[in-house]
């Protein structure tokens, strides 16, 4: 009898033991089949339980230092998603080239998505290369939707147009024309620099690194470029920004057409950790101020 009681408690363990193994692999099949429907794609589940879809680039040749980059040496997009709670997680790398960023980012935005990063994985590359980096956290379908409208914003600019373009600006700025500062000033709320024609503003942030004290002169600043004209200008720049920043700031630019170029960090050991986002824009003057400072504003209400 004691031996009998002894087989039951041993079976109820494993059975306990084994319930909630047997509950995540079913949520993770769960999750497979919401990706794979909502995505359009074939999605592959991991003994880890993380579903993963991908999308070779094979639609453009890329050589690299002279040499033909195969895809699958390293032109792939991906996204991974994890089961968390009621909802997943999500995070992907998409390859993109330069007229792609654009469209790309915005269908991100456009489903909810944070961009993450924005830089490029090679040198000596034709056409260069971009990789951006997505992450999200919700309801299944919806990342996987999201997904899907970043990877077919690049494939319909490719039906469109099947070799990337080198610029997507009508009209270029002429660097030999000149900005009033006063409306830029009044704008953006403080004095620029003017060296060569080029109108610069510079707003400093303080932190530390290491332990020690640095601020705008060891490359803490937000800073925003204008060369050419009133009509017809070019703004490039930096914002500095901390995580909680990052995504307002890079919707306030693209609410106002400003293009992002670059998402990356500039050091390590700061504290608070600072993330960098380069970007471009072409315009009027005091239209690519007005976005500059929306941005700024936003940032403020942030922090």
């Amino acid at each position: 009898m004691r031996l009998i009681q002894i087989c039951f408690i041993t079976a109820a363990m494993v059975i306990s033991f084994d319930a909630p193994a047997a509950v995540a692999q079913e949520a993770a099949r769960d999750l497979r089949e919401i990706v794979a429907e909502a995505a359009a794609a074939n999605a592959n589940l991991g003994a880890d339980g993380v579903v993963r879809i991908g999308w070779q680039r094979a639609d453009v040749p890329v050589t690299v230092d002279g040499m033909r980059l195969k895809p699958a040496a390293g032109l792939g997009s991906w996204a991974a998603f994890k089961s968390v709670g009621a909802g997943a997680l999500v995070m992907g790398d998409t390859v993109v080239f330069e007229d792609e960023i654009t469209p790309a980012m915005d269908a991100a935005i456009e489903a909810g998505l944070s961009v993450t990063a924005l830089h490029n994985h090679f040198i000596f590359d034709d056409p260069p290369v971009y990789f951006m980096h997505i992450g999200g956290h919700g309801e299944p379908a919806q990342l996987a939707a999201g997904v899907k409208a970043v990877w077919d914003a690049i494939k319909a600019l490719r039906a469109e147009t099947p070799s990337p373009r080198r610029g997507v600006t009508e009209a270029a700025p002429d660097t030999g024309g000149d900005i009033n500062p006063t409306p830029l000033e009044e704008i953006l709320g403080a004095e620029p620099s003017v060296n060569d024609g080029v109108i610069k503003f510079t707003f400093a942030r303080q932190g530390r690194m290491h332990g020690v004290e640095i601020g705008g002169s060891m490359g803490l600043t937000t800073w925003a470029a204008f060369s050419g004209s009133d009509a017809l200008a070019a703004v490039d720049g930096d914002f500095i920004m901390t995580e909680d920043e990052v995504q307002p700031v890079l919707r306030a630019l693209r609410r106002h057409g400003i293009h992002i170029v670059a998402l990356h960090n500039h050091m390590v050991g700061g504290d608070p950790t600072y993330y960098f986002l380069h970007f471009w824009g072409v315009g009027p003057a005091s239209s690519l101020a007005a976005g500059i400072g929306a941005a700024r504003q936003t940032q403020a209400s942030v922090k």
